[in-house]
């Protein structure tokens, strides 16, 4: 563990030390990424100019939503979104270069071309769940104070663990990164918006199949007060962190199990 920890923050750093020698273009491609993830917001907005409430949330709530998944991935996307790049590398051959080092794949995956302008997704959603928050009437008790960065936390884990997966899965299918995307940009997207939108058989998959609902839907409605359309205990808010973890375990036998199946391109 610590020696993955030490080569990703070696690659890392030296991705951002040559991202920051175009200190223009890198403030450019930031400012680009804040403004292309916050049209996502704006379709919200225009939502509710013709509306009062979605699904029986508010604005406010909504934003809420939207501003701890934003967060959470962005961070997700931007410390480990590189392993998307898994399936090209095993179509050209290019990992056999990563397995000869002296260092762990998956860290060197996972800081591959760190790009550091993803931080723009990340400040967007910030800056949303920060509206949301002054526009709320929420009675913080001890408990909804410290489920706050615990949800933080444990989302940015439930997306790397989906990450992670969906790179094993490309070790088998080797061009599947849409695939990929479909579970953790798309997943994204479906977190914006209160559960109460959505199919009961969607929920219940997002709930107990891949357990997304756990990044924002479930903690969210104990802090907003709100119910979820499952009826399940309230209890279940507070295991995010455990559900992160197990999340985290599968995802790393999977990329076990991908790596040791890879037989190169034979080339």
């Amino acid at each position: 563990m610590g020696q993955g920890l030490r080569a990703y923050g070696l690659i890392a750093a030296m991705w951002i030390r040559s991202t920051m020698a175009y200190r223009a273009s890198f403030a450019i491609t930031t400012l680009a990424n804040f403004s292309a993830t916050a049209l996502d917001f704006v379709a919200i907005l225009l939502m509710f100019s013709r509306v009062d409430a979605l699904g029986g949330y508010s604005l406010a709530q909504v934003a809420f939503l939207y501003g701890v998944s934003s967060t959470t991935f962005g961070l997700a996307d931007m410390l480990i979104g590189s392993m998307e790049r898994l399936g090209r590398r095993v179509r050209d051959g290019t990992l056999d270069t990563l397995l000869v080092r002296p260092a762990p794949v998956l860290a060197q995956m996972a800081a591959d071309q760190f790009a550091l302008r993803r931080l723009g997704r990340t400040t967007q959603g910030a800056l949303v769940l920060g509206f949301a928050i002054a526009h709320l009437d929420i009675d913080w008790t001890s408990l909804r104070v410290l489920l706050m960065p615990v949800m933080l936390v444990s989302g940015c884990a439930i997306f790397s663990a989906v990450f992670i997966a969906g790179a094993a899965f490309q070790f088998v299918a080797q061009d599947a990164s849409e695939v990929q995307n479909a579970f953790t940009y798309g997943g994204t997207t479906l977190l914006q918006y209160p559960p109460t939108v959505f199919a009961t058989e969607l929920v219940r998959g997002v709930t107990f199949v891949l357990p997304l609902a756990f990044v924002n839907w479930l903690p969210a409605t104990y802090v907003l007060g709100l119910p979820y359309p499952l009826d399940l205990p309230r209890w279940t808010a507070f295991v995010s962190p455990l559900v992160a973890v197990a999340c985290c375990a599968l995802a790393g036998l999977a990329w076990r199990a991908g790596l040791r199946s890879y037989r190169s391109t034979g080339s």
